[in-house]
């Protein structure tokens, strides 16, 4: 199913799924959603664009290694749960910072982190997964 039609709109398709992919990522928070979904519509996104063009294109999309990706991420949740630790809080307690950027006052919480980890351990894992699967296929 690798048509005209399809690879002029998986370009257009995959950057929406992307953005998309941020929003649940960033809605998740306080409503459903979260790292978990958003990481799977993202990885669903890379998918798209590999059927659409090849294995080649998406890891030259990627920029690092889908493990990578699901390693820094692994460490990112687990360092978000430990921060609560080196303050004397219970495993996975969260933490809130109120910076101020600009005049306004922004609130970041390790919970946050916690979920942008999640989101890369499942972009790197579903999308490595993905790939080896699709090279498998094309072989």
């Amino acid at each position: 199913m690798n048509t005209l039609i399809f690879r002029t709109v998986a370009p257009f398709l995959t950057a929406l799924m992307l953005l998309f992919s941020i929003f649940v990522l960033l809605r998740g928070h306080n409503e459903p959603g979260g790292g978990f979904i958003g990481g799977l519509i993202a990885a669903s996104a890379f998918a798209i664009y590999g059927i659409a063009f090849g294995v080649q294109a998406v890891r030259r999309a990627l920029w690092f290694h889908p493990m990578s990706i699901a390693g820094a991420g692994l460490l990112l949740a687990t360092l978000s749960g430990l921060l609560s630790a080196i303050f004397g809080l219970p495993f996975m307690t969260g933490l809130w910072v109120y910076p101020e950027f600009f005049g306004v006052e922004v609130p970041l919480a390790t919970v946050m982190s916690f979920d942008v980890g999640v989101y890369l351990v499942v972009v790197g894992a579903i999308t490595s997964i993905a790939l080896a699967l699709e090279e498998r296929e094309s072989d």
